[in-house]
């Protein structure tokens, strides 16, 4: 099943173009083992499909792989995740092979004509590419020619200098193209065209050439023996694990677990220590940085990169108050870090490339969903919480030093906080730029407008706000 419902893309570059190989191929040997890459696609193709192969695909770049093989069992699925691995395979480099194990159906057949040969199982099928809605039904017949038209012109465009494929393939989309070698019919209109192994190692023209096959074999060993010869290759399996199924779900709410977290640490620097809104915050943004590294988008860096304007922030709250350069460079790159970590970069890309693409275009608007998330729900806590038990909770009131008393002002007593302006008091804690003060023996949350203050220090409340008092240094 090949499921429509979707936006044209734009044309990708084709794969490299191999010379189609009349049968197996047993090299005589070589100096230096070839580094194959075994890529699954099983299953439906959707998204953890798609994050498996991506993730694979830039792995093999890194470590400058000679070879991809797709080993693919598969009754298709989405033509839009099947046009981002078509997409994600024409940025290899090196030479592609599909090895159909041993069903290649609809997008599986699609995925297939990208690659540079296309190897069978004895029992190997592949074809019928007919697109479908997402129920399996028919589309609306305007849908299915633009589709279908589409898709004959991608296929020409990856198809050329392969022998038939190109004309197979388009057998196999429309069931209104005859398929016509040699003055042998192989496809009347109507209908669409399906090939087995052998069908598919059939021979034609002269010099003669297969059909569509490279080759047979019975293991993806064989295969890789066939090929590269005997001891002549190193191989790397990768398989589907759960993180990839799971990181579908995380990724498609990112934008909110991006707001939860921000709002989490805003809420964790209002307040004194590190507890609970800290833990939150960071764990959160650990999860967008995670399943956006499970779905083959972004590396170790940017979480290196975010890291470091965390520290800068920090610095600049402990070290350098009111200075403001070093929290703003951390902020700018702790923002930037989230928006690198969700784009869909490749090794040895010139970054050119992805600007003038729309690689950031998504993150960035994710990141701008976060934020009006961070901020509504701001709005929203200090509109609400502070009437309630839960802000009760969130406020600090343990005794600090053993020397203090028990805390005693909730931010929820909002008649008594405003009685307190004007009074001075002591900080119990040191204001970085919040923490607590005690006055008459009692502790509030509070906090300084600019720089820090010191404990032990004496203050003089100068305001509220919906986190606690105000204060400012003592000048008499």
């Amino acid at each position: 099943m090949l499921v429509a419902g979707f936006t044209l893309p734009l044309g990708a570059e084709p794969a490299p173009a191999f010379s189609p190989v009349d049968g197996p191929v047993v090299p005589t040997g070589s100096a230096t083992q070839k580094r194959v890459v075994v890529i699954p696609v099983e299953g439906e193709i959707a998204s953890p499909v798609l994050y498996i192969l991506r993730r694979g695909l830039k792995e093999a770049i890194d470590e400058k792989a000679d070879a991809v093989v797709l080993d693919m069992k598969t009754p298709g699925g989405a033509l839009d995740v099947t046009f981002e691995i078509m997409e994600a395979l024409g940025k290899f480099p090196g030479e592609t092979v599909t090895y159909v194990n041993n069903e290649a159906i609809s997008a599986g057949a699609f995925i297939s004509a990208m690659t540079g040969e296309i190897w069978f199982a004895p029992d190997g099928i592949i074809g019928a590419a007919a697109p479908v809605s997402g129920t399996g039904q028919d589309v609306d017949a305007t849908m299915k020619m633009k589709i279908v038209s589409y898709l004959k012109a991608r296929l020409r465009s990856i198809s050329e200098g392969k022998g038939y494929r190109g004309q197979v393939i388009s057998a196999m989309v429309d069931s209104d193209y005859e398929l016509k070698i040699e003055g042998e019919v192989l496809k009347s209109k109507g209908e669409l065209l399906s090939l087995t192994a052998t069908e598919s190692a059939k021979t034609y023209g002269d010099p003669a050439r297969a059909l569509l096959s490279a080759g047979t074999a019975k293991t993806m060993d064989e295969l890789l023996t066939k090929k590269f010869g005997t001891g002549g290759f190193t191989v790397k399996r990768l398989e589907i694990t759960w993180s990839e199924r799971l990181a579908v779900y995380l990724n498609k709410i990112s934008p909110v677990l991006l707001g939860l977290g921000l709002l989490a640490l805003f809420i964790e620097f209002k307040t004194p220590g590190f507890g609970l809104m800290g833990i939150s915050g960071f764990v959160l943004l650990g999860v967008v940085f995670l399943s956006s590294y499970v779905a083959g988008l972004s590396g170790h860096e940017p979480i290196l990169v975010f890291s470091v304007g965390l520290l800068l922030v920090m610095a600049e709250l402990l070290f350098f108050p009111g200075v403001i350069v070093a929290a703003l460079a951390g902020l700018i790159m702790m923002l930037g870090s989230l928006v690198w970590a969700m784009a869909d970069l490749w090794p040895n890309e010139p970054l050119s490339i992805a600007w003038s693409g729309d690689a950031f275009l998504a993150p960035a608007q994710n990141l701008g969903i976060g934020l009006v998330v961070a901020v509504g729900m701001g709005l929203a806590l200090i509109r609400f919480i502070p009437n309630g038990w839960f802000w009760d909770q969130l406020a600090v009131t343990g005794v600090i030093g053993g020397t203090a008393q028990d805390g005693g002002g909730a931010p929820s007593a909002a008649g008594e906080l405003a009685d307190l302006i004007g009074q001075r008091g002591v900080t119990a804690t040191a204001l970085f730029p919040s923490g607590q003060v005690e006055i008459d023996g009692r502790r509030y949350e509070a906090s300084v407008s600019v720089g820090s203050i010191e404990a032990g220090a004496s203050v003089v409340v100068c305001g509220r706000s919906a986190f606690g008092l105000v204060v400012e240094r003592d000048a008499t």
